[in-house]
């Protein structure tokens, strides 16, 4: 026989050891070629290759994802940032901006004057898809976003947080009771991050669904409690599965042996139990007005209407943005209060000097509390309960970021409330960047009804109690991030004032 002319020998079989060896690696070939050539054009071709940032992510979303799994993408991130300056390249396609004086409005504000151009709309990566099929207004496109919110704006307004302060107020004095029982009880050391959550998930579902979860009266999280932490923690691990198939496949072989069916099934679990929590309020009375009055106020006209099923989404929205994120900010400021004993003696004697009686604390009056203001303010620059960045100290004699002089002093990583009350020494910073609830048409809707929250629980706590952090040599910022914090307990001495 003729000797072959071609690449392979003629006595060459697919299925035989040498065939099996020659195809593997004729196979990873092709793919080291692929990932080379992807890479290269990445790094030098792409439409972002002016954007600075560091070879590994310019090449590949590798970094970026391996990072927001395991929870450290915040710090990887702000030392790009250090590195690179303004505007990185976290990933091929992603650019991360802190020029928060013009990236806020060039990005998330009103398409007017120098922006009207079409809206910069959700990324669909990064919002698991609804189990019934609607997204709620937090990823809903423009037309169906401002629907919405034109909707259920009423159910936020000023007028509809006075009907419902009475239900508020409930909730809180609740708190502050089962927090008294605890030293009644001997039990003094309680972890507060866990009351704050059972406080503000009560207050999210009765003025969600008419009813609360009964977490204070419990004194226990409920188990949706459970849920939208679970759900909150899979957001990013979704999102990369979604942006980077790779992810996907390399989940899929992981658990191969095991199954997620069981957290698929508590998911759709929790949704039905939501839809039939709606439907049950729907179908009653309240006294006190709640989120569900207004919506179906609002339901005869067919500029604001909603769908059931836009209701069942938003309904579970609620529920997420409307609890963790205020409990978080609340655990966060008390643990900087306590760390700071200056800041938390002067706040404690503003509190108890304004307020002779229990009863005279009212939304309206901590409103007007300007260093209780100042304190939370400074609670969301410095652990901000949807974080994007964490602040560094400037250097002696100051220095240039992003082509934009700080002077030294500026003391990112200190809680001073006094930068939000006028103080010279602070003039000159850039307050632009600090945008908490986000900024523009699709900003935090309930941004009204969580101020009010944090400043009244914050208030009646320390009214009533004198806090001490039991661990003083732990640092409690210490924790990862999987879209929101993943807080430790936060555990503290409570110790009743005597009046």
């Amino acid at each position: 026989m003729a000797p072959s002319m071609g690449i392979l020998p003629a006595d060459f079989h697919l299925f035989s050891p040498t065939g099996i060896a020659f195809s593997v690696g004729a196979f990873a070939t092709a793919v080291a070629v692929y990932a080379l050539g992807t890479a290269i054009y990445n790094i030098y071709f792409h439409p972002l290759s002016h954007i600075p940032g560091s070879l590994s992510s310019r090449a590949s979303g590798i970094p970026y994802t391996i990072r927001l799994r395991n929870g450290n993408v915040l710090p990887w991130i702000r030392d790009l940032h250090e590195k690179y300056g303004d505007v990185v390249r976290v990933t091929p396609t992603d650019v991360s901006f802190i020029s928060g004086e013009t990236a806020w409005q060039d990005i998330y504000g009103f398409r007017t004057g120098k922006h009207k151009t079409e809206a910069y709309l959700k990324d669909h990566n990064w919002f698991p898809q609804p189990i019934n099929g609607t997204y709620s207004l937090i990823a809903s496109d423009e037309a169906s976003h401002s629907r919405m919110r034109r909707n259920l704006s009423h159910a936020f307004s000023d007028k509809a947080l006075r009907d419902q302060e009475g239900l508020i107020q409930g909730f809180v004095d609740l708190l502050v009771l089962r927090l008294k029982e605890a030293i009644q009880e001997s039990k003094p050391t309680v972890d507060i991050m866990r009351w704050y959550n059972y406080s503000t998930f009560d207050v999210i579902a009765d003025l969600t669904f008419g009813e609360p979860l009964y977490c204070l009266r419990d004194k226990g999280y409920h188990p949706w409690v459970t849920m939208v932490f679970a759900s909150a923690k899979a957001i990013g691990l979704m999102a990369t599965r979604k942006k980077y198939p790779i992810t996907d496949y390399y989940d899929r072989v992981r658990n191969m042996f095991t199954s997620n069916a069981d957290a698929i099934q508590k998911r759709k679990e929790f949704f039905a139990l939501s839809e039939q929590k709606v439907t049950d309020r729907l179908e009653k009375e309240v006294d006190c007005p709640d989120f569900m009055s207004y919506i179906q106020k609002n339901q005869a006209s067919a500029e604001k209407a909603l769908s059931r099923q836009e209701i069942d989404s938003n309904a579970v929205l609620f529920l997420i943005a409307g609890s963790e994120t205020t409990a978080t900010l609340l655990s966060g400021t008390t643990y900087l209060l306590l760390r700071n004993p200056d800041v938390y003696a002067k706040l404690v004697h503003d509190i108890r000097s304004k307020f002779k009686s229990y009863g005279d604390i009212t939304i309206e009056e901590v409103n007007k509390m300007d260093y209780m203001i100042a304190c939370l303010a400074e609670g969301l620059r410095y652990y901000p309960p949807v974080p994007t960045g964490f602040p560094r100290v400037v250097p002696r004699g100051g220095d240039r970021i992003s082509e934009h002089y700080i002077p030294e002093g500026a003391n990112p990583d200190a809680f001073i409330p006094e930068r939000h009350l006028g103080a010279q020494r602070y003039a000159n910073d850039n307050r632009a960047v600090l945008q908490p609830f986000s900024f523009g048409p699709r900003n935090c809707l309930g941004k009204n009804l969580a101020y009010a929250e944090m400043r009244l629980i914050l208030t009646k706590v320390l009214w009533n109690f004198d806090l001490e952090l039991v661990d003083r040599e732990r640092d409690w910022f210490d924790q990862k991030v999987f879209t929101l914090w993943d807080k430790p307990p936060l555990m503290v001495k409570l110790k009743l004032v005597e009046r």
